[in-house]
């Protein structure tokens, strides 16, 4: 049987959102792009289903919330089911509900666009990593394929055939307790919150289709081995046993099962082969942080990649990619098996339950644990300096840019770096950032407010692809033209020969 052969800069492994969002980083980053999936089509089942701000205004960055629509957001979303208020500053603060085939195929749709090639039913079988590069064999609706490419990157879920195949350490705890999930049509029942009864936990949530999303979890009972998802009987009859309800007339939609099951790869980068995901993390679904961690992996890993495949920067920067977003990992799955042991654990947890939600009567509090949720509170370690957005995200600003009206993430659209300079002193800064006039854009802006939060106290900020601040002047010790190397590679042979592309001053009085 003939063997189809590819070739490409970065073969990617899982149509998933988070492979999706990866494939569509890259490719903005100039990067050619094989995506490999197992599945028919996009996945039919709507799984995860919030997004919280920060993804949100990743997806603003890149100029995709037009597609999405107005989909509905809560600002009450919660902490181990206790209720916490996710106000907060931010374009987009609260939870946003979208169904993950909507989001799914948001991304897909983009990736496409900027010329990803998709190939579906397509299972991986082995894959070979070496100092120039990699080789993934798969079995393909045709027969055998041979797909070569610089690097591979696996996104392709909790179970991760990549994983299993390079004996990448996942180290961490099975499942102790479990939760069942259904989708179920023709239900007629009272909406739960959270509802702790004496004999578990039970949620029922409608939508606006009129499907209601039911969980249950029976308190003492261990998780269950499973080779496949329970039956809805099964549900049924946990259902009844804690709640004491019949929802057995019901028509499932979909029935899955999830536990608390908390387990991180050791590296997130395996030479040339890189994870992100659940593929790099297995944690339990609690308030959509599984979803939302795996994109913002995907948005820090996908510039990152596309400038060292393309030759622009030294693999070096991959290695930032691991350093930035494996504690950010960790502390995600530390809030969530606390999280677990709230909703979970029995009469045990009621004191702490107790304590927590007096805590969360504090305006502090509630802050610091609704920015842990909502993926904000994200700073990186980018180098030595005192400025307080430093290794931050790019705070929600107004600005004049040219005589027009423009929100910060519009500067982000491009997936380019941005040198934003917001005084005119900044302006001798231009030439310092010629030399990378390919890789960073000069825009000279006045800040007419904040949007949501404070006006940065700043004369110029580098802002990375991702939009985490790289560089800040004052209170920044590595030079700009440090700064410039070590985030965007070597400058250009030439350097100063060329104008910056850039927009005009504006600055005003």
């Amino acid at each position: 049987m003939a063997v189809d052969r590819l070739e490409s800069e970065v073969v990617v492994v899982g149509a998933g959102p988070v492979g999706l969002m990866l494939a569509g980083e890259l490719r903005l980053g100039g990067a050619d792009v094989v995506v490999l999936d197992e599945r028919a089509g996009p996945t039919t089942q709507s799984r995860a289903s919030t997004l919280h701000a920060r993804t949100m205004e990743l997806l603003d960055a890149r100029g995709l919330l037009g597609a999405l629509g107005a989909p509905p957001c809560e600002m009450r979303g919660h902490f181990g089911g206790l209720p916490l208020d996710l106000s907060l500053p931010s374009s987009h603060p609260g939870q946003w509900k979208v169904p993950q085939t909507r989001t799914e195929q948001l991304l897909g749709d983009w990736a496409a666009g900027l010329g990803a090639r998709l190939r579906r039913r397509h299972t991986v079988r082995a894959v070979r990593a070496g100092p120039a590069g990699v080789e993934v064999v798969a079995a393909g609706p045709g027969g055998p394929v041979r797909v070569r490419a610089r690097y591979l990157a696996a996104c392709d879920g909790e179970h991760s055939t990549v994983r299993r195949l390079m004996g990448a350490a996942f180290v961490g705890q099975q499942a102790g307790r479990e939760l069942l999930r259904a989708d179920v049509a023709g239900l007629d029942i009272a909406e739960r919150r959270f509802e702790r009864l004496p004999a578990g936990l039970a949620i029922a949530a409608r939508r606006a289709d009129g499907v209601t999303r039911v969980m249950v979890h029976e308190f003492g009972v261990p998780a269950r081995a499973r080779s496949r998802e329970p039956e809805f009987d099964e549900v049924c009859d946990v259902w009844k046993r804690v709640t004491g309800e019949d929802i057995s007339a019901g028509h499932p939609r979909w029935v899955n099962s999830f536990g608390d099951a908390c387990r991180l790869l050791e590296s997130y980068r395996h030479g040339r082969v890189l994870f992100a995901g659940d593929a790099a993390h297995q944690q339990m679904p609690i308030g959509g942080q599984a979803l939302n961690l795996g994109l913002a992996d995907a948005a820090n890993l996908g510039w990152k990649l596309a400038a060292v495949a393309r030759g622009r920067a030294p693999q070096s920067l991959l290695d930032s990619y691991h350093s930035e977003r494996h504690p950010v990992g960790r502390r995600v799955l530390d809030n969530i098996r606390t999280q677990a042991q709230l909703l979970l654990g029995g009469a045990e947890s009621d004191c702490l339950r107790a304590l927590l939600g007096e805590l969360l009567a504090k305006d502090d509090v509630r802050r610091h644990l609704a920015a842990m949720v909502a993926g904000l509170d994200v700073r990186h370690a980018v180098g030595p300096g005192t400025h307080p957005l430093l290794g931050a995200r790019l705070p929600h600003l107004r600005l004049t840019v040219d005589q027009q009206q423009v929100d910060s993430a519009e500067l982000l659209r491009g997936g380019r770096g941005v040198l934003l300079a917001l005084h005119p002193r900044a302006a001798e800064l231009r030439a310092v950032a010629a030399p990378w006039q390919d890789r960073v854009t000069w825009v000279a802006a006045r800040c007419t407010g904040p949007a949501a939060g404070a006006r940065p106290e700043s004369d110029a900020l580098l802002v990375r692809p991702d939009g985490h601040i790289a560089w800040a002047r004052p209170g920044q010790e590595t030079s700009l033209r440090e700064a410039l190397t070590n985030w965007f590679g070597a400058p250009l042979p030439a350097p100063g020969t060329h104008p910056l592309p850039a927009t005009s001053p504006a600055f005003g009085e």
